[in-house]
């Protein structure tokens, strides 16, 4: 009579077939990223969308105000810029930022100005029940 593995002994059948899952799983668990992020950058490109996590905001200690000047001077237009700017923290809900860009944009005296937005993650309680309650829907 044919039992199942009965080729093979089940000691060293089972450590094999262990072997393998294994070597699949970690495969698997080594290649996601990889996947993951080739997946995000054709959803992009297919759709014209910005896939999270990109870009980063880098904030920097400076010593001194000319310190952060030096470092703050970047090229535009082929030319080193260096502008005086005024950083406008505006809080929203994350659903509302596509329109808030679009209306910057009109509004803007910039031919592409700065706009983006970060989540917030973490903070106090009882302010973010105020953010809540001052931006009841209509």
């Amino acid at each position: 009579m044919d039992r199942l593995g009965a080729g093979c002994p089940l000691p060293g059948c089972l450590r094999l077939s262990v072997l393998i899952c294994f070597l699949i799983l970690t495969a698997s668990f080594l290649s996601y990223p990889i996947f993951r992020t080739l997946s995000l950058r054709l959803h992009s490109a297919v759709t014209g969308s910005y896939v999270s996590g990109t870009y980063s905001i880098v904030f920097v200690n400076c010593p001194n105000e000319q310190i952060a000047r030096d470092i703050a001077r970047y090229f535009w237009n082929g030319e080193i810029e260096e502008a005086t700017e005024i950083l406008l923290l505006i809080k929203t809900k994350t659903s509302k930022v596509h329109v808030l860009s679009s209306y910057i944009r009109l509004v803007h005296p910039f031919e592409i100005p700065e706009v983006f937005s970060l989540p917030m993650d973490q903070g106090d309680v009882h302010y973010f029940k105020w953010l809540e309650e001052g931006m009841e829907e209509d």
